[in-house]
């Protein structure tokens, strides 16, 4: 897995979808969801690729999928290239370890976030208002205080290039109906909370996480990736200090380097030095071992 992609070309495959990370190809029945090794931060793609990280986020959301598979569906059918079908097999070269057949669903129109401590938006939200998405939290907590109880929450999905927005549940509620709404919020906080028990064990603090769902007809699915050092912070639970940013796992090592330079954070990216790509390569290779070994 040393080949670095951070463009595929199947040529004979249909593209339907290049985001951020991922390219994805209708096959007729199902789908193929390749994970590049690009990387993202601030909405910005990089111009650089980080090594082996579109195989870590795959392998990490196959594991979870498949620990979580007794709470919910999830759009997950195979990641060997082998029991992909044969049109895709001349271009293993680019998908080995590092792409999913999935089934097909109908995204909600949500990012389903849930948050066990204070970082990132929310505590920027916080130090202003004193609440997270419209819910009232305690006076003097600290960056990254672990939080009273988990809290959901949902955010719009931004189109490439845009940037997220928190909407209090009241605005999922009305974008996804009340009773989808509900569902996905309390199988969210489930999913959260059977992880960060799973990964405490293993040194991690998982310290807040994305989700994605879909429908199949009227059944709710997970879909997108699952848990990874993209869409979570993974914070060593041995370094872990409140009143403080904290060590990661995950990119936020990349967004904190790039917080040091005099940039406005819109296209094009800076320039990465060998040094912050290998460590963040590093990083989400580390993550991975400690999760599954």
């Amino acid at each position: 897995m040393s080949k670095i992609v951070t463009q595929t070309n199947c040529p004979e495959l249909n593209l339907v979808n290049k985001g951020k990370v991922r390219d994805i190809y209708d096959l007729g029945e199902h789908l193929l969801i390749v994970t590049s090794d690009r990387i993202s931060a601030f909405d910005v793609i990089m111009n650089e690729g980080i090594p082996q990280k579109g195989f870590v986020l795959t392998q990490v959301s196959k594991f979870w999928f498949e620990m979580m598979a007794d709470l919910i569906p999830n759009h997950l059918i195979a990641t060997e290239v082998d029991d992909f079908p044969a049109i895709t097999h001349q271009y293993r070269d680019q998908l080995e370890g590092r792409s999913m057949l999935t089934k097909k669903a109908s995204p909600l129109p949500i990012e389903c976030i849930v948050r066990g401590y204070l970082s990132g938006s929310g505590w920027k939200e916080y130090q202003r208002k004193g609440s997270v998405c419209g819910i009232e939290l305690p006076e003097n907590l600290l960056e990254s205080s672990k939080l009273p109880e988990t809290i959901f929450t949902p955010s719009t999905k931004a189109e490439l290039g845009e940037h997220d927005e928190n909407i209090p549940f009241t605005e999922a509620e009305k974008l996804c109906g009340s009773e989808m709404a509900q569902k996905v919020r309390d199988i969210s906080i489930e999913i959260y909370q059977r992880a960060r028990e799973f990964a405490a064990d293993k040194g991690i603090i998982i310290a807040d996480t994305k989700f994605e769902f879909g429908t199949i007809g009227d059944q709710l699915i997970w879909i997108d990736e699952a848990l990874t050092p993209d869409s979570s912070r993974f914070w060593p639970s041995d370094q872990y200090q409140a009143g403080q940013a904290q060590p990661s796992f995950d990119k936020q090592f990349l967004r904190d380097y790039l917080e040091t330079l005099d940039w406005d954070k819109t296209a094009p990216a800076p320039i990465l030095p060998k040094e912050i790509v290998t460590r963040t390569s590093d990083k989400y290779l580390e993550a991975l071992k400690k999760l599954t070994s």
